[in-house]
């Protein structure tokens, strides 16, 4: 789709993390110079706002998934206070989704092997643990940084549902996927793949994918109605949220990287998000997710947020005119 040039140049006028990635996938610029503009994400703006939180020991925040002074009888736990954003695998989430280069966090996956516990059972933090999105976390950023996450890619074999999807609360005795939990556990395999190459959960991912396609992204099976409001309200940073966007753009990345078209029964979520398209072309902040941060990463709820306008105007180029090149 086009977009008009005040809206590209609103883009690239962000920050570095999100400019490289509108001039490789909107603007389709030479390899040299989106390259260029994303060596720059470790040593300038959000990306080097985030590597300084890193604490000596590798970690953020002083805990894996919840920073180290987490009250879990205050009010920060009572419900509806928002999961705090600041621990290890929230940091790297942001740092590897942002195209920050792993050497700029050289010794980091080798400090948290040796200093990182996984607030669960005290296990340990390259080795994974129970819930099915933490684990996709984990396979992602140790595909990232190089660790040895095999384990972890094993334990999505494993512990597939029989409908083909993934669910958190399996531990309690859940045998229905979640949405968000198959999404979740689907980009850290897509991740560990591409960055891997090793293909060995191909067929557990393709499974996953169905799990999402045949409802259409939004529907339940038991009663085709949809699956939730959460579906239309996009927010920028995605968290571990599932929406219409959120899906598809994992979609796009994974139908480049088989190098298949995509794929009809994603259509009713492209309506939705072409439908949030505002006159001017951009599209709005509509979520802000409860919790403590480092720092803001978009624009408040309301207003025009360039990556929410980014991610909908990639997967709507990728919808209207597939191509065969994996991002």
């Amino acid at each position: 789709m086009q977009l008009a040039p005040p809206v590209i140049d609103w883009m690239l006028a962000t920050d570095p993390a999100l400019a490289w990635q509108v001039e490789r996938d909107l603007l389709g610029a030479p390899e040299s110079t989106w390259q260029a503009t994303r060596a720059r994400v470790a040593s300038e703006g959000m990306g080097a706002r985030m590597r300084a939180h890193q604490d000596p020991d590798g970690q953020w925040a002083g805990g894996a998934y919840f920073p180290a002074d987490f009250d879990w009888n205050g009010p920060e736990a009572a419900e509806g206070a928002g999961q705090p954003w600041t621990a290890t695998t929230w940091s790297l989430n942001a740092l590897r989704e942002w195209g920050c280069d792993a050497s700029a966090l050289v010794g980091t996956a080798e400090k948290l092997a040796a200093n990182s516990r996984w607030e669960y059972e005290d296990l340990p933090y390259w080795g994974g643990e129970v819930d099915a999105c933490i684990n996709g976390f984990t396979l992602a950023n140790g595909a990232w940084l190089g660790a040895d996450v095999a384990s972890v890619a094993d334990w999505f074999a494993e512990h597939q549902l029989d409908d083909g999807g993934w669910n958190c609360e399996w531990v309690e005795g859940s045998t229905r996927s979640s949405f968000h939990s198959t999404l979740n556990s689907l980009k850290g395999i897509l991740d560990w793949e591409i960055r891997t190459g090793d293909d060995r959960l191909r067929e557990v991912r393709h499974r996953g994918e169905q799990y999402l396609l045949t409802r259409r992204l939004l529907y339940r099976a038991s009663t085709g109605e949809r699956v939730g409001p959460w579906v239309e309200v996009f927010a920028y940073p995605f968290r571990h949220v599932y929406t219409a966007l959120n899906a598809l753009d994992y979609l796009r990345r994974t139908s480049l990287h088989d190098g298949v078209q995509p794929d009809e029964r994603a259509a009713d979520a492209i309506a939705i998000v072409r439908d949030a398209q505002q006159p001017d072309g951009t599209w709005m902040q509509g979520k802000r997710f409860a919790g403590r941060v480092w720092f803001e990463l978009d624009v408040p709820v309301g207003e025009a947020s360039p990556w929410l306008t980014f991610f909908a105007s990639r997967v709507l180029d990728w919808w209207e005119t597939p191509c065969a090149s994996a991002r």
